[in-house]
């Protein structure tokens, strides 16, 4: 959180900064860090357009990839972790950053663990990276429980990228042919219907619906294009709550089709970070308690079923099972990784055959919906072209 100081310097010039936070007495503590004696803390003022993000904003703060990458390099180097820390905030130039890294190192002065200082910084660092590090504190193998992290976070980027990538495309063609759509019934109709209004001839029922649709937008054109505007808002506020309450995850889970590669999905998700870290060495049931808010509510409510049946002495591969929380491959994997005691490594192969399973389903319905797609946005276009035109035929029929 940002706060506003006032402060006094030892020359007693009174200045306002704003530093990044947990709370007042931090913020204090920062100022004093500089030299500085803080007159009055307030928090600062958020604007509309932060507001608007949310709580999503802060996360972005420090890119724990980048931050886990340059901590290992140092790491390797021979450096200690308070070194290390100290390096990095020497180079860094953004203010949100070198905050967050103000206070690790602050905390780990004070003699805290360094998953402990971590846990503190007000959900910046997720449970998983924290666990990692704990995990790491007890082997005292830091180094290595990065590398796996890096590794883990970069497969799910890949995966994620490549979804993105091929939902761009289809995006840009809905942009522009919507954009099209609405300028032809928006502008173009409205000024072919001042043209037909005198005409005097009947026209085919669809030009005829069109043309008065024009003439309709053409003398209410303000109230319509208020309508539009807060219509807009208002579905970008539908979609934020959608999107908070995981209703796009339900409804992907119900599409014919799309369901069944969104569950996979999750489920290679789900293996992939539980095999990271039992392999750094945590317990089965705490590894799954991490995981518990990464995945969508059903997969949440077995996951959560599936922690009581082994806290109760069943077998992973059966409490997974038993809660549909397998398919019958990763089902097979699983239960060699129990004879073989290589649960860790099944766990995560498991993610790499379903990761190149949807990488394979992706290229396949990028290739068949974006023909598809093209072809239904042309169609619309081409029956509003051929609307208005119409009228022009009738019209050229009977001069001749």
């Amino acid at each position: 959180m940002q706060y506003d100081v006032r402060a006094l310097s030892p020359d007693h010039l009174m200045s306002q900064i704003t530093v990044d936070a947990q709370d007042e007495a931090d913020a204090r503590r920062q100022v004093v860090a500089r030299g500085l004696c803080a007159t009055a803390v307030t928090p600062a003022r958020r604007s509309a357009l932060s507001a608007f993000r949310g709580k999503g904003s802060a996360s972005g703060r420090i890119s724990l990839v980048l931050f886990s990458q340059e901590l290992l390099a140092l790491l390797k180097a021979g450096l200690s972790i308070v070194e290390c820390l100290e390096a990095l905030l020497e180079k860094e130039a953004n203010p949100a950053s070198s905050s967050v890294l103000m206070r690790l190192l602050s905390g780990l002065c004070e003699g805290k663990r360094f998953s402990v200082v971590l846990a503190e910084q007000g959900g910046l660092f997720p449970p998983i990276y924290i666990g990692i590090v704990k995990a790491a504190e007890g082997t005292s193998d830091l180094p290595h429980s990065l590398r796996r992290y890096i590794d883990y976070q970069q497969r799910i980027d890949v995966v994620r990228n490549k979804i993105i990538s091929a939902a761009i495309y289809p995006m840009i063609l809905l942009f522009v042919g919507g954009g099209v759509s609405f300028f032809l019934i928006g502008y173009v109709v409205p000024r072919f219907a001042e043209v037909y209004k005198g005409a005097g001839r009947n026209l085919p029922w669809l030009s005829q619906l069109m043309l008065e649709w024009g003439q309709f937008a053409g003398t209410h054109i303000a109230p319509l294009v208020s309508s539009i505007v807060i219509g807009l808002l208002m579905l970008v506020f539908a979609l934020r709550y959608f999107l908070s309450r995981g209703g796009v995850a339900r409804l992907m889970h119900k599409l014919p089709g799309i369901g069944e590669r969104a569950r996979i999905y999750e489920l290679s998700r789900l293996y992939l970070t539980l095999g990271m870290l039992l392999e750094g060495g945590i317990p089965i049931v705490p590894a799954m308690d991490t995981v518990h808010d990464m995945v969508s509510a059903d997969i949440r409510q077995g996951l959560r079923n599936a922690t009581e049946s082994i806290q109760s002495g069943t077998s992973l591969s059966t409490a997974f099972e038993a809660n549909h929380l397998t398919t019958p491959i990763s089902l097979r994997m699983l239960r060699v990784g129990e004879r073989s005691g290589e649960m860790g490594q099944m766990l995560t192969q498991s993610a790499e055959f379903y990761d190149g399973e949807i990488s394979r389903w992706i290229d396949r319905f990028t290739r068949t919906f974006e023909p598809l797609l093209m072809a239904a946005i042309g169609l619309v276009v081409g029956a509003i072209v051929v609307l208005l035109y119409m009228p022009i035929f009738d019209l050229a029929g009977s001069l001749s």
